[in-house]
């Protein structure tokens, strides 16, 4: 969602605080500000749209305050206009907000009742006026924020700068990510340590509740009982990933071009591969062989990650999975059978919906799993055990390779668990290990696809709706997909089961409808086949994904067949993703769509 930067500096800050903002832009936004202190005076700059409409308005009139926060909005409460974008400010504070105030009418109302007025829709200028009233009333800056803080109610990351004092900052997290980072003679406020990379590796997260009092040479943290706390400082490493396109024209296809690496990486972190034997921490506080069941939650293409999962361990470990839309778990209070593990995935770690599901398992007595790709996060740091993905930073909002290193983990611990449990003994351990260990070689030789699938991409361009068929692990890799497209191109898709296609899919079908099948040449595959003659018959426009023995047993017309090489079905999924992710960049790029940043996606979705 949106990104928070605060600076206590000795230079100007705003120019800084503008670059932290650009490193934060892979969360999505639609408008961005600052606001500085000069000579005690409070001033804002803010701009609707992308960060160069902020620079120009700070060229224009440019900002000399050494202390200074800065925000980069997704519009939630009110349109992404230049008057609804953060900083907010009143009666001498100050405000940039992560988040959703879900009482703010209430509060809004009350400060109405004292004479307030209000500039905006938004709920985040609630916040402000609070604290600006208590302020007002006699309270000072940290005793009016340590007053308001209370009484908001939702999930939200605040930063504050005050009129007349240009050595305070103060920072507030409760369900968004917010970290204070430690320099010398300076102090940071961000929503991650990628935004204060360039300032410093040492990093303390606020934990849930808690509030950071910071000057330029100290920071007091308070829980949220208002009691002085430590938190760690560790060292980030957030600093050795550059935010740069490198020779490729988005950040997205960098990223689908870095999977082979991150995968290998991830792989490796998990497989013995000298030995042929998945290797997971030692001290897991669950027995696989003992597990009643499996429950996985997740949003978007995470969720999409875990319903591969699903195959996996149903295959390979004999054990029942239940998989939920996290929106949808953690509202639905279903039943737990005691002892079970849940098995959360994430690629932020800051998911709302992720974060409510685990909570909800905790409760009812659940061991909790993350896969996340952020070891710091609030999932993480809640988690009984964290299987980090080591996919590094990924800046498209579209995910690429967070989604294929969910999948490395998740498929090691799927064949970890078959082999605790008895169902995968050594030798077959020993051959998904060298599978999943060939799985970066495999995409390196799907990469070669890509200027057969960039011509295939003008086709589809020209496309209102487009459906993706698949079976067995290849269903949610059509779903997957289909969601890329949507997010990308802003074209209608939708990823079906391939068997439902009779059950009325089938009635969209006509000549100027593209159909995607993924169908690499499994057990399944003749199934897939007599789904795509009825496509075929009814004048589909049939697009095929498969290896060279699938596209020699086709049997069907294709407008197009891009030809994979020959994987072990273990690991299908993975590679699989590659053309699917290049279809949708490729589409996106031709149709001359914003590739790393689609309109009204954000990367983090830190509230509902």
């Amino acid at each position: 969602m949106c990104g928070i930067i605060g600076i206590l500096g000795k230079e100007p800050v705003a120019g800084q605080l503008v670059d932290s903002l650009k490193r934060l832009e892979y969360r999505g936004y639609d408008s961005a500000g600052v606001a500085t202190l000069e000579g005690g005076v409070l001033t804002r700059r803010r701009a609707e749209g992308k960060l160069k409409n902020l620079e120009a308005a700070l060229a224009k009139a440019p900002l000399m305050g050494t202390i200074g926060i800065g925000h980069t909005r997704w519009a939630t409460h009110g349109a992404p206009t230049e008057t609804n974008a953060h900083p907010h400010a009143s009666e001498g504070v100050a405000v940039v907000h992560n988040g959703i105030i879900e009482n703010f009418r209430e509060l809004r109302q009350e400060l109405e009742a004292k004479g307030v007025v209000f500039s905006t829709q938004t709920d985040t200028e609630t916040v402000a006026h609070l604290v600006g009233q208590g302020m007002k009333e006699g309270l000072s800056a940290v005793d009016a924020v340590g007053a308001a803080l209370p009484r908001l109610r939702g999930a939200f990351a605040l930063a504050f700068v005050f009129e007349g004092n240009e050595n305070l900052l103060i920072g507030a997290r409760k369900g968004s990510p917010l970290a204070v980072g430690y320099g010398e003679g300076e102090m940071y406020l961000g929503s991650d340590a990628i935004a204060l990379a360039p300032f410093t590796s040492a990093v303390a997260y606020l934990e849930e509740g808690d509030w950071a009092i910071l000057d330029r040479n100290s920071v007091e943290i308070r829980d949220e009982a208002g009691h002085v706390v430590q938190r760690p400082v560790i060292r980030s490493s957030a600093t050795a990933f550059l935010v740069d396109k490198g020779n490729h024209k988005h950040f997205m296809l960098k990223e689908i071009y870095e999977q082979p690496e991150v995968v290998a990486r991830t792989t490796a972190h998990y497989l013995d591969m000298a030995a042929g034997k998945v290797r997971l921490p030692a001290d897991l506080p669950f027995d696989w062989a003992n597990l009643p069941r499996i429950s996985i939650a997740a949003c978007g293409t995470a969720y999409l990650a875990g319903l591969t999962a699903k195959y996996w361990f149903e295959r390979f470990a004999r054990i029942q999975v239940d998989i939920d839309i996290a929106s949808e778990f953690r509202y639905r209070e279903t039943p737990m059978v005691p002892g079970g593990l849940m098995i959360v995935v994430s690629q932020s770690g800051e998911t709302a919906d992720t974060l409510a599901s685990l909570r909800y398992a905790k409760e009812n007595g659940q061991h909790v799993l993350a896969v996340v790709n952020v070891p710091t996060s609030t999932i993480a740091r809640e988690s009984h055990i964290v299987m980090p993905t080591l996919a590094g930073p990924e800046i498209g909002v579209a995910s690429t390779k967070a989604f294929t290193c969910q999948l490395a983990v998740l498929a090691s611990l799927a064949i970890a668990a078959g082999k605790a449990r008895g169902f995968v003994n050594a030798e077959e351990e020993d051959k998904l290990v060298r599978a999943m260990m060939e799985a970066p070689r495999y995409m390196n030789e799907a990469l070669k696809q890509e200027e057969h699938i960039a011509g295939i991409a003008k086709m589809l361009s020209k496309a209102r709706d487009v459906l993706y068929l698949g079976r067995g692990t290849s269903y949610p890799i059509a779903m997957e997909g289909a969601l890329k497209l949507k997010e990308l191109s802003y074209i209608h898709a939708e990823g079906y089961a391939a068997g439902e296609l009779k059950h009325g899919p089938i009635a969209l079908i006509d000549e100027t409808m593209p159909v995607i099948v993924i169908a690499p040449f499994d057990k399944v595959y003749e199934k897939t086949v007599s789904n795509m003659q009825e496509v075929a018959a009814r004048g589909g426009q049939i697009l095929l994904v498969t290896d060279e023995k699938g596209a020699e047993h086709a049997e069907v017309e294709t407008v197009a067949t891009i030809v994979m090489p020959d994987v072990p079905a273990t690991i299908a999924p993975i590679v699989y993703s590659v053309p699917i992710q290049l279809i949708a960049y490729h589409t996106a790029v031709e149709m001359g769509t914003d590739v790393d940043q689609p309109r009204n996606l954000a990367k983090s979705v830190t509230v509902e």
